[in-house]
């Protein structure tokens, strides 16, 4: 039988964190499916000035500590995408690419995604000069010039963030004026890095392999004008115009508004019994931090009242409540470990990983050490370590070309395709234990229709994934492409940190994560299913 939660909440923002964090205080048996790294929208922030009680903290941190009160509580957490949902039994069941999970109650608290604007090169230059995440891209624009879009909130903001890198700073605003608070629009107009100029719009972007100019209009008076980079110089755009609800999984479940966010009433209830909704993702007037930890709390206390009643009409008999636990706030210590056990146990397997280092470069000694303490937690994971040079035999073996590395290799001593150039901390830990996992078996499920089309591929397929360790869409894109070098020798797929290979960085002009480079040539930008992949190396093929 499958586990029964009492709660299963859709998303660890802000909104699904707080709900956590009641539920858990309520004692009810909580799951968080979580997509990306904790705090939803407001971990992009630099700075939480306006949340009450609270003077001053970043929004990464504010996400990191919300998850780890809401662990303190006893909550689970698993990483994961939703496909489906069925909603009208009594019990809810919650599908994800890996497993099906139930429970008698659902939060919904998926949030949104940015919006993109249709000017002319925006698709074209994506990851190439144009952004929408300033946290996981601005570094890419150290001192270079920045336009931002937008006049609301999150334009502002970020604004301010990307003078940290940026040389200048420029807003450009449809609108006559700020749309965001006045304090905020104060501190930015102030800036002596930001100049804003309102009533304009941008119509186009352009350039060769990086954007080189950029075209704009003053709304009012019609006058256009043009932007063009200095010789051997790019810029960057950033675009913040709104958001879309992250409700395409629900449209044939629940009713929706005009702009697609889900309906409810004060007390967070959807049209389906058991189902509520918190956050961004619900329709509703004020969308910041504080509405959706509000949300979260209401949405979680009157779940609490129907699982009561739910419980009591089906003759469930309440479990005791899970243990308080006190996660470790250092990298690979107790509540890591505790996490990768049972994981470890799981591997049918031994598994090897091949360390080709390059002592010439900084960070092998971080590689090495990184994998000497990862290898001292199993004994099912064993380590070799070479300097560049020392066998040129194994370095043909695994096809190196780029220095330093470690490869995965199987437990007949056969290499897998799968490398990573860098230390996979920060959110590639994630991609790094399930390639481990998916080489030693059983490995991720997957879909027959998606197996049979990894294995028609019949030639040579080398994916080089760019990733930055503070982008949260890199691990899946990693991933995706690792589970397809598993499945199928002729594919292989390489993580490159991209601050670390700053060569590669500029050799494809990549200014944006994650970045598939397919064979040395193509490029694509941007999160990636493992469908969406397929489908780009079955065009080239």
């Amino acid at each position: 039988m499958k586990e029964l939660y009492d709660l299963i909440i859709i998303g660890s923002g802000s909104a699904g964190l707080a709900a956590g964090i009641y539920a858990g205080r309520a004692r009810l048996k909580t799951l968080i499916i979580e997509r990306d790294k904790p705090g939803g929208q407001i971990r992009i922030t630099s700075e939480v000035e306006n949340y009450p009680g609270i003077l001053n903290i970043s929004g990464e941190e504010l996400g990191l500590n919300m998850r780890k009160q809401a662990e303190k509580f006893g909550v689970s957490f698993k990483h994961g995408v939703v496909e489906s949902v069925d909603f009208y039994s009594d019990i809810k069941k919650v599908r994800t690419v890996d497993a099906e999970y139930e429970a008698l109650a659902v939060i919904i608290a998926t949030g949104t995604v940015p919006r993109r604007i249709g000017f002319k090169g925006e698709n074209e230059f994506r990851g190439r000069g144009i952004g929408y995440c300033a946290t996981c891209d601005g570094e890419f624009f150290t001192g270079m010039d920045v336009f931002v879009i937008g006049a609301g909130f999150a334009a502002a903001e970020e604004s301010i963030f990307l003078t940290r890198y940026a040389r200048k700073v420029t807003i450009i605003a449809r609108e006559p004026e700020f749309t965001c608070s006045k304090m905020i629009a104060e501190r930015v107009l102030a800036h002596p890095k930001i100049e804003v100029k309102f009533n304009t719009e941008i119509v186009e972007a352009g350039g060769d392999n990086v954007l080189r100019y950029a075209k704009f209009i003053n709304n009012k008076t019609g006058e256009t004008w043009t932007y063009e980079a200095k010789p051997g110089e790019t810029f960057g755009i950033f675009v913040f115009a709104g958001y879309i609800p992250q409700t395409s999984e629900y449209a044939e479940h629940l009713r929706l508004d005009g702009n697609g966010y889900i309906v409810t009433d004060e007390s967070m209830r959807t049209n389906i019994d058991g189902v509520y909704a918190a956050g961004d993702v619900r329709a509703k007037e004020l969308r910041q931090l504080v509405t959706a930890v509000a949300d979260g709390a209401i949405a979680a206390t009157h779940a609490e009242k129907y699982i009561a009643m739910k419980k009591e009409k089906l003759g469930i008999k309440t479990e005791d409540a899970p243990e308080t636990v006190h996660p470790a706030k250092v990298f690979f210590e107790e509540d890591l470990r505790g996490q990768l056990a049972p994981i470890f146990e799981r591997f049918e397997n031994k598994v090897k990983i091949l360390a080709i280092l390059d002592s010439q470069q900084e960070f092998s000694a971080e590689i090495k050490s990184f994998l000497e303490e990862f290898v001292s937690l199993t004994d099912k994971v064993e380590l070799e370590v070479l300097e560049k040079g020392q066998d040129a035999e194994k370095e043909k073996l695994i096809n190196a070309t780029i220095f330093p590395t470690f490869a995965i290799l199987r437990n007949d001593n056969s290499y897998t395709g799968i490398q990573f150039h860098g230390v996979p901390g920060g959110h590639e830990i994630n991609s790094f234990i399930l390639a481990l996992y998916n080489v030693a078996g059983p490995g991720q499920s997957i879909g027959e229709d998606i197996l049979s089309r990894i294995n028609r591929i019949d030639r040579k397929v080398n994916l080089k994934i760019g990733v930055s360790l503070s982008c949260t869409f890199c691990p899946d894109v990693v991933t995706a492409c690792q589970l397809m070098a598993a499945k199928n020798p002729n594919i292989e797929a390489e993580m490159i940190d991209v601050a670390r290979f700053p060569d590669f960085k500029n050799q494809y002009s990549i200014m944006s994560v994650p970045a598939v480079v397919v064979n040395d040539k193509d490029i694509v930008f941007g999160k990636k299913t493992i469908e969406q992949i397929l489908e780009i190396i079955e065009k080239i093929n």
